[in-house]
């Protein structure tokens, strides 16, 4: 991975130290029953996410750990039936992304009721989690909004593309309100929830331009939201520039391309998030004292930078 982040950087080598000591213990110690992860997505139909059960799988592997994963699809009493079988598969440790951090505490505490060791990762979740890992969300809105900011001369009218209530969400548009507030040229008149999809971001950011003629720049919860933006805004023949969050490939891409108005991500690392979950849930699983978070570092990315980003 190329311009990693200082925290992200550290975070990936104290879980790769610590899934190294435990491949060295399964080594020494005789032939048992391999460890079982269990990891719920709120959703399989999103490049990051994608990203993230790759780099579970691969991790999982490196320590001869066997793996079970499901897709909520944005239901939270799936997710919930969901974790009620990876018990009865008596699962080791559960990697939860909840799809509503309160719907999901009933469990969480079912999971730990039955000794399992529960890290969130990218959502928190309400319940007794052992620990939470997850991006710096709010740094990730308030970047990519100065950068749009700046990008449309400091004043005119934007719109907040906006999404599914989750926290990460949640704090990405808070984030970005903290940004734009700082100048008093802009103002935000309109949000609306694209529901971090293309098709969906694609009829509502049309709806956004229609009805404010003198827009200057949207922001997207998400790059999946954010290419659904980007069709209808280069569609309308505007000058309208897009900011976003992820960091996905396509965008990457997106934004490298010549007179694009999309002009920066802030990106996430989805591979280092799962690494570092992991490595905390071994090491509570052994007995250690984890920190109840992990906050990992984001990166703002423009057009230059996209030309050796990648996740």
């Amino acid at each position: 991975m190329t311009n990693l982040p200082k925290a992200a950087a550290l975070a990936a080598c104290i879980a790769a130290l610590v899934c190294g000591t435990s491949a060295a213990q399964a080594q020494a110690q005789p032939a048992k029953q391999p460890l079982r992860i269990g990891m719920t997505f709120q959703e399989l139909n999103n490049p990051y996410f994608v990203t993230m059960k790759q780099a579970l799988e691969e991790a999982a592997a490196s320590i001869g750990a066997t793996v079970v994963t499901t897709d909520a699809r944005h239901d939270v009493a799936k997710q919930i039936g969901d974790v009620e079988d990876m018990i009865q598969k008596k699962v080791d440790i559960l990697l939860l992304n909840p799809t509503d951090s309160t719907g999901v505490q009933s469990a969480v505490r079912s999971a730990k009721k039955a000794n399992l060791v529960v890290v969130a990762v990218d959502a928190n979740a309400q319940g007794p989690v052992d620990s939470f890992v997850g991006s710096k969300n709010t740094d990730a809105g308030r970047l990519a909004c100065e950068y749009l900011a700046k990008s449309i001369g400091e004043k005119g009218d934007v719109a907040i593309l906006d999404g599914i209530p989750v926290v990460p969400i949640l704090e990405r548009v808070k984030g970005c309100r903290e940004a734009l507030a700082k100048y008093p040229g802009i103002k935000v008149v309109s949000t609306q929830n694209g529901k971090q999809e293309r098709a969906t971001a694609l009829t509502v950011t049309e709806n956004i331009l229609q009805a404010n003629k003198d827009l200057k720049g949207i922001f997207s919860v998400n790059d999946g939201g954010s290419m659904g933006a980007l069709a209808a805004i280069e569609a309308s023949g505007k000058d309208v520039k897009l900011a976003s969050v992820d960091g996905a490939p396509e965008a990457i891409k997106a934004m490298q391309k010549p007179g694009s108005k999309f002009v920066a991500t802030t990106a996430q690392y989805p591979r280092d998030q799962i690494r570092l979950a992991i490595g905390i849930a071994l090491a509570k699983k052994w007995g250690a004292n984890v920190p109840a978070a992990v906050p990992v570092d984001v990166k703002l990315i423009d057009a230059e930078g996209a030309k050796t980003f990648s996740w």
